[in-house]
């Protein structure tokens, strides 16, 4: 214990002894370095960024010595020539050699003869004349027919045009003869000894037609067109023709509008009806004006528009207002690939004894004429282009017609029969309320330029008011046709058609009395054509045809077969003046 105390106090002293000394020291400014030691701690404050061209804190700088360059040129002989370039050339075809004029002649089976004249001529640099002769003609050659089945058909067409800087115009003319036989005696109720069998039963047309056209580059009105025709046939029937079309732009504000004028007026008569020796006339005249105004955004196109007419009945002394909508629109999906369209119109619609007699020549010359109330046509579809050679077209419709035109046979008067044409042997038309509901499509392929091949078909539901049915309105069509430029001389091509089931009615009356009726179902048709051809040269071309090549003895209307398989050979020639 006695120890510890020991070292404490030695302690003590020693520390006591320092702190004297140290105080001692610090009465005088004592010079040296004081160091602090502590850890580092970075901020970005430290951070620098190294230049570019960093400075030198060298003091002595070199300067550069200027160096120069002397280049010694010396000639070197060359014995190199460079060729002469020549631009590449791609092999040329002959480009064919076109022609103003032609003229075709054929003949084959059942005595057919075809002819066929088109005629150019410019007259000046602005004024051109033409001209167009056609024929086609066929003898017999229908085993089922029991009385005179041959046609004749012949149309001339002339025209003169002038091609001026502000306007164009063109006046033109036509002459029609056509003669057709009423040979569709219902069988098995009439043979080849039945005393009808001897009747002379050719119907013949003839008409003549003049009018014109012209197109103004500016101005309110941009074309205008008319036709005056009169056409008739060896029963003492007549009808004139008077058709009238102004078009024209209107602004109004920012907005254009589009208008058409219309004026349309057909007259005639017809020596008697089917029943009685009374005679029918006809007189109705219509006026229409149908604006519209064409809306484009974007990929949008829209035709908003309406379509007014006024109809005046002569003969009946009636007359009425009609109105009908007329909007279309379509909108680009995917470019020219998929585009949509619909809309839906309507109109009022002239029918004519001729062109009835156009689309079915076996009429009797005892047709009530009367126009056709169309209150809407709605439809919509797809369009557009698989690739550079293929085009699609897929539509679906609705439609709404009020007195509709129907092709109906006739009625076999058993007794009291004065004319030809009332053996059950021509058509009349009905008119009735008739709703058409339709789907159908297309497709076109050009493979390439010789190569052609294209395809329809259209799918009909048919709804009446008064008939029993659609009469003669067939409940599908189809077509598939070709075009093949096989090489510089050969070419040919294919055409089919095929028309489904078709309704008519088979009525015997005796007076105005009917007695029995039955309806009578068509059986659809396919009818086959190809065609082959050689090109002589420029000018001189021949060909083949074959036509109903299936050998089906189809009935297109009720009673009245058609000839079997036809065989046509002919020969072209082109020129110029």
């Amino acid at each position: 214990m006695r120890k510890h105390i020991q070292i404490l106090y030695i302690f003590l002293f020693v520390t006591v002894g320092s702190l004297w000394a140290q105080d001692k020291d610090n009465d005088t400014l004592q010079t040296g370095v004081i160091n602090v030691v502590k850890p580092y701690t970075p901020s970005i404050s430290d951070a620098f960024k190294v230049r570019e061209t960093p400075n030198l804190d060298d003091d002595v700088n070199t300067t550069k010595k200027e160096v120069q360059y002397n280049i010694l040129s010396v000639p070197v002989a060359s014995t190199f020539t460079p060729a002469k370039g020549k631009a590449a050339t791609l092999e040329k075809t002959t480009p064919a050699k076109l022609f103003d004029n032609y003229a075709t002649l054929a003949g084959g089976s059942y005595t057919t003869l075809v002819g066929d004249v088109y005629l150019n001529y410019a007259l000046s640099r602005t004024d051109h004349v033409g001209a167009s002769v056609s024929h086609h003609s066929s003898q017999t050659g229908i085993d089922e027919a029991l009385l005179d089945h041959y046609f004749y058909d012949s149309k001339i067409d002339l025209n003169y045009s002038r091609y001026l800087r502000d306007l164009t115009w063109n006046v033109d003319a036509g002459f029609i003869h056509q003669v057709y036989n009423w040979y569709g005696l219902p069988q098995p109720f009439f043979t080849p000894l039945s005393e009808q069998s001897s009747l002379g039963v050719s119907h013949t047309f003839y008409g003549g037609n003049i009018g014109g056209d012209i197109g103004f580059e500016d101005g309110y009105i941009k074309t205008a067109k008319v036709l005056l025709r009169h056409f008739g046939d060896n029963n003492g029937s007549g009808e004139n023709r008077f058709n009238a079309k102004v078009s024209g732009d209107v602004t109004i504000g920012e907005a254009a509008i589009t208008a058409d004028i219309m004026f349309d007026y057909v007259g005639g008569s017809f020596d008697r009806n089917y029943w009685t020796s009374d005679e029918i006339k006809y007189g109705n005249f219509n006026i229409g004006l149908a604006p519209s105004y064409r809306l484009i955004q974007d990929d949008l196109t829209l035709d908003l528009g309406v379509s007014t007419y006024y109809l005046n009945d002569f003969e009946n002394g009636g007359n009425k207002f009609y109105i009908y909508p007329n909007i279309e629109a379509s909108y680009r999906i995917v470019n020219e690939v998929l585009i949509a369209y619909g809309g839906i119109k309507g109109g009022l619609i002239q029918n004519s004894y001729y062109d009835f007699a156009q689309e079915n020549p076996f009429i009797s010359p005892t047709l009530n004429i009367m126009p056709t109330d169309q209150q809407y046509n709605a439809y919509v579809g797809l369009r557009g282009k698989v690739s550079n050679t293929m085009s699609y077209t897929i539509s679906g419709g609705y439609m709404a017609d009020r007195g509709k035109a129907l092709f109906k046979s006739n009625e076999v008067l058993v007794v009291g029969a004065e004319e030809v044409y009332q053996n059950g042997n021509s058509f009349n038309v009905v008119y009735d309320d008739v709703n058409t509901f339709n789907i159908g499509g297309e497709l076109s392929v050009d493979l390439n330029r010789n190569i052609t091949v294209g395809v329809k078909a259209d799918y009909f539901i048919y709804g009446t008011d008064d008939q029993t049915e659609a009469w003669n309105l067939p409940n599908f069509k189809g077509s598939l046709f070709g075009d093949f430029q096989i090489d510089e001389h050969w070419f040919a091509g294919a055409s089919m058609f095929f028309v489904g089931e078709r309704k008519d009615e088979l009525v015997f009356a005796n007076s105005l009395v009917p007695m029995e009726s039955s309806v009578v179902s068509l059986d659809g048709y396919f009818d086959l054509n190809l065609h082959a051809g050689y090109h002589i040269n420029d000018r001189w071309s021949v060909f083949l045809k074959g036509n109903n090549l299936a050998s089906q003895n189809y009935q297109r209307w009720m009673n009245f077969p058609v000839q079997g398989i036809q065989v046509l050979g002919g020969v072209t020639y082109k020129f110029n003046f």
